[in-house]
């Protein structure tokens, strides 16, 4: 589609739908606006995640599977 068609389509819309049209093109503009990646720095997660020494023990829930 070209832009002429698209702007005959909507200007032949009512005013009350051309409202909803400039939000929703609005809505598109943020939705295609890409941000910057910020760098990450090794190590940042340090001290988040904790392994219990018993972590590969076999779980009281699952004894009669075993």
């Amino acid at each position: 589609m070209n832009t002429t068609a698209l702007i005959t389509k909507i200007s032949s819309l009512p005013p009350s739908m051309l409202e909803e049209v400039n939000d929703f093109v609005d809505f598109l503009k943020t939705k295609t606006k890409k941000e910057p990646i910020k760098e990450r720095k090794f190590g940042c997660a340090k001290g988040l995640i904790v392994m219990h020494d018993d972590f590969d023990a076999p779980l009281e829930d699952f004894k009669e599977y075993m």
